[in-house]
């Protein structure tokens, strides 16, 4: 059953009510002179590795029954993301450069 155009704007914005009420969210609760509790200060130096190694054994979840086509870009792809990281020290070039090389390599060199 397709949407109206009426649907598509209500779903829009309870999405953008919701995605602002969790940005403000933090702000709210720590915001002004309280102390942010160690606990929270803990997940956030904690959570960023743990999601990045949740992503990389998604990524590689399916290396043993690849054959040399799919596994050789994503060793590729996982190196330069790594020594790029390592070189720069920031995240978000890294994971460019890594998902830019890796569909480079998948669509032009091992097709």
């Amino acid at each position: 059953m397709p949407l109206t155009a009426e649907k598509s704007i209500l779903i829009i914005f309870v999405a953008a009510i919701c995605t602002y009420a969790t940005r403000l969210f933090p702000f709210v609760l720590f915001g002004g002179k309280k102390e942010v509790p160690k606990f929270v200060k803990y997940l956030g130096e904690i959570l960023p590795v743990a999601i990045i190694g949740a992503l990389i054994v998604y990524c590689l979840r399916d290396f043993t029954n690849g054959d040399a086509n799919t596994i050789i870009p994503q060793i590729i792809a996982v190196v330069a993301t790594a020594l790029v990281h390592l070189w720069k020290k920031n995240t978000l070039l890294s994971i460019a450069i890594g998902t830019i090389g890796y569909m480079l390599l998948i669509h032009f060199v091992f097709v």
